[in-house]
């Protein structure tokens, strides 16, 4: 199959405008450090590229 990509949210959303806030409620970040597992589609890594201070990305094959 294709590419996929761990994201883990590493900083609080507290203090952050409510656009990054939906961002990461959006790719299912609610909680520090949950990781979730997406696609790796451009439209997640635009997602990323939003909010990429506060989360870290670690990139695999599936």
């Amino acid at each position: 199959m294709g590419n996929i990509l761990k994201v883990k949210k590493v900083k609080s959303e507290i203090g952050r405008p409510e656009k990054q806030r939906k961002i990461l409620r959006g790719m299912g970040l609610t909680k520090l450090n949950r990781t979730v597992v997406l696609a790796d589609t451009p439209q997640v890594r635009g997602m990323i590229g939003k909010v990429v201070h506060l989360v870290s990305v670690e990139e695999s094959k599936e």
